[in-house]
């Protein structure tokens, strides 16, 4: 596609394509169980509830925008890994799609270990009580600072992503007089089925180290060689939002012969395989995830079949949902502003939101879907494209969907599966406060991380 040259930036006045959307929905007051949380219903006035609670009393008393999370379903999807897996398995929520000290405690109680990625994260899941050694620290470029501050609390495993951190971490292990348990995440040349932009196990990128050209092989050779370290497996990650288990099947074959042939060089059988995360959800009702169930059955299997055959024994199987817990268990709630008719095109409907609180439509041309909550309605449907108070033209929220015809100011509308990534990556673009995360459970709210205010944003400017 070509666009415009802008000198406020590609986005600012780009021309945007036609939509591929399909024919509107023979309801637009149903609420498919696929996309949306599993307490949200709608009440006998046509009003969306969840938790019990309408969606007009959490914008009266919170006020919009606001994420609303299902407590009830987050701990049913946690408790649904955790079950799949078994005592024999490891299951880490992977903090980066949504971290707050209210998760870290429904985490724990849940009994799920936690991956994190920055030492923010560490600091948030530590000072929520989470047992260090059910932590994991992820990332390409850890601090030593951060490095250190893992290794004191104890962590349960870093994950190695370069050679230099293999040192770096030996190093800071040894000075602190202990041994760090490690795993090596490598790249093992599976392009996963999904955006170029998420796509994390070719070689061409900023994660882990390749298998290719041994230099995986030399990775693992030096760990082991290094007092400060107990190097505990191997780590890979293909991907993000991906239905297809075939990547995985292959992901396995090659990060298998890698355990094959350490134990071939070195007479040691690492006792773990971590496959990562990325397994997709339903943000439309054309999208078909899997349940947990069927994804560890299935990784189970493929593990198990590449060892037998490699006659290696079957390593402890770790995993990093993220996404597939928290995503669909909170919607975006916003008020309806402006709404704008073109004729022949679409109608334009703006909300009190917007890039800053979802930039994964902009970021990534991700798909949403839509309803309007504040009460139910017989009208036409109207193609509408949902678009936020930002000064961009590429602040897009949900690029084609249905609503009622006769949508107006002041009416709420929700965005669902919105639980994953869009509170963890929300920014200040233009000044916009950040909303607040509600957490709805039996009748009963609250507010988990709150509103920023003007004084938030004002005394981070010392100016």
């Amino acid at each position: 596609m070509s666009r415009s040259a802008h000198p406020a930036g590609p986005r600012h006045a780009d021309v945007l394509p036609e939509g591929h959307y399909s024919a509107p929905p023979a309801d637009l007051n149903a609420l498919d169980p696929k996309v949306w949380a599993q307490t949200v219903a709608r009440d006998a006035d046509g009003a969306v509830t969840v938790g019990g609670i309408p969606v007009t009393r959490l914008a009266e008393e919170y006020g919009t925008p606001a994420y609303v999370l299902d407590e009830a379903d987050f701990r049913a999807r946690a408790r649904a890994w955790r079950t799949a897996f078994g005592a024999d398995a490891d299951v880490f929520y992977a903090g980066k799609a949504f971290l707050s000290r209210a998760v870290v405690r429904w985490l724990d109680e849940e009994g799920l270990n936690l991956d994190v990625c920055s030492g923010g994260e560490l600091a948030t899941a530590l000072s929520a009580g989470m047992p260090a050694d059910r932590i994991a620290f992820h990332g390409n470029n850890k601090s030593e600072r951060e490095i250190r501050r893992a290794v004191e609390a104890g962590v349960g495993r870093i994950v190695l992503d370069s050679f230099q951190e293999i040192v770096r971490v030996a190093h800071i292990a040894q000075e602190l007089g202990t041994r760090q348990r490690v795993q090596i995440r490598i790249t093992v040349g599976v392009e996963a089925h999904t955006h170029e932009f998420i796509a994390t196990a070719h070689e061409d990128q900023k994660f882990g180290i390749p298998l290719a050209g041994g230099q995986a092989a030399e990775a693992v050779r030096r760990a082991l060689q290094l007092d400060g370290l107990e190097v505990i497996g191997i780590h890979s990650h293909i991907g993000s939002q991906i239905f297809d288990m075939s990547g995985f099947e292959v992901a396995a074959h090659r990060v298998v012969g890698l355990l094959k042939d350490i134990r071939d060089e070195h007479g040691v059988e690492l006792p773990e395989i971590d496959l990562g995360g990325g397994l997709g959800i339903a943000y439309t009702s054309d999208d078909d995830p899997r349940e947990p169930h069927e994804i560890a059955k299935a990784l189970t299997e493929i593990v198990t079949r590449e060892c037998e055959a490699a006659r290696l024994a079957t390593p402890r199987i770790s995993v990093e949902p993220g996404r597939a817990i928290v995503g669909p268990t909170a919607f975006t709630l916003y008020e309806v502003g402006t709404i704008k008719p073109l004729e022949a095109l679409r109608t334009y409907v703006s909300v009190d939101g917007g890039m800053s609180d979802n930039i994964r439509t902009a970021l990534y041309d991700a798909e949403y879907s839509v309803a309007l909550v504040s009460r139910s309605s017989d009208a036409e449907p109207m193609l509408v494209r949902v678009v936020g108070k930002h000064c961009e033209s590429g602040d897009i929220v949900v690029k084609d969907a249905f609503l009622p015809g006769d949508l107006a100011p002041g009416d709420l509308i929700a965005v669902p599966a919105t639980g994953a990534y869009c509170r963890s990556m929300a920014s200040n673009y233009n000044h916009v406060l950040r909303p607040p995360v509600v957490a709805v459970r039996d009748g009963e709210a609250r507010v988990i991380v709150r509103r920023e205010t003007e004084d938030d944003l004002l005394r981070l400017d010392v100016g």
